[in-house]
């Protein structure tokens, strides 16, 4: 009963959410254009199915995902799995025993960010664009790659305590560097491929790992020190595309040299 009752209240906010988009497209479309909709039945039932698993997605996310991220942060950071059976534990939190959380933040990032549905779109479109040139997996490897980089960078530094800005700040001098570096054709799809993994999957997990270890380890502040997480999510595969197509064109360089030697 409790679960159809959250169903019911989700499946009503997420109709008042999308409620705006509708009137806007519809607007548009009769007062504007002054053109009938083609299938307008078939828009309809899309509206539909998007309602449905929006709904859907939404209380997943307040069932499942949100809690296992919650509760494998707690777990990697419980003193008993960290120290074992140690009398005497430290007085002060050291980065360095936090080691498996940075590779979970690392393997989560990354499988979540190449199971992301907007970045697989995106990736498809490119190849489309570029003639093959883009290759959809190596695309998706590389945001993946940057992700769970960002991730793992990026539950250090709750575990560390330091400020976010000199993280975010050193972020924007390597990405600046590399496009006055980069084949133009991989800038603007390198800039995209960062905003994509903050998408449906990605945030979610993210976001839960970031304010469960921010719970857990001593001396750290939900608030405060929770949240910033995405931001690595979002800037490290730019650097990771980039650096894609830079060591790609080297390559090719010097196959093509070794070609007219």
């Amino acid at each position: 009963m409790e679960l159809a009752q959250g169903l019911l209240e989700t499946a009503l906010a997420t109709v008042w959410d999308v409620l705006p988009i509708v009137v806007i497209i519809f607007v548009f479309q009769f007062l504007v254009l002054r053109r009938a909709i083609p299938n307008l039945g078939r828009v309809l039932i899309g509206f539909a199915y998007v309602l449905m698993g929006l709904t859907l997605f939404l209380v997943g996310l307040e069932e499942a995902l949100f809690p296992l991220g919650e509760l494998m942060a707690r777990q990697l950071t419980d003193p008993a799995f960290i120290y074992g059976a140690v009398a005497v534990l430290p007085a002060a939190v050291r980065w360095q025993d936090y080691y498996w959380v940075y590779l979970f933040a690392a393997a989560i990032g990354f499988a979540a960010a190449i199971a992301e549905p907007a970045l697989i779109a995106v990736a498809i479109k490119a190849r489309e664009v570029s003639g093959g040139a883009i290759g959809v997996w190596g695309l998706r490897v590389a945001v993946a790659l940057g992700c769970g980089i960002g991730v793992a960078l990026g539950t250090y530094r709750i575990v560390t305590g330091t400020p976010l800005h000199w993280y975010i700040m050193a972020a924007y001098v390597v990405v600046i560097v590399q496009t006055l570096f980069a084949p133009r054709l991989i800038i603007a799809l390198a800039y995209d491929s960062g905003g994509v993994t903050t998408s449906t999957v990605t945030v979610p997990l993210v976001t839960a790992l970031g304010l469960g270890l921010a719970a857990t380890v001593p001396g750290r502040s939900p608030l405060m020190d929770g949240f910033g997480l995405i931001a690595f999510a979002c800037m490290f595969p730019i650097m990771t595309v980039m650096g894609y197509a830079q060591i790609t064109e080297w390559r090719t360089r010097v196959r093509s040299r070794k070609g007219v030697g």
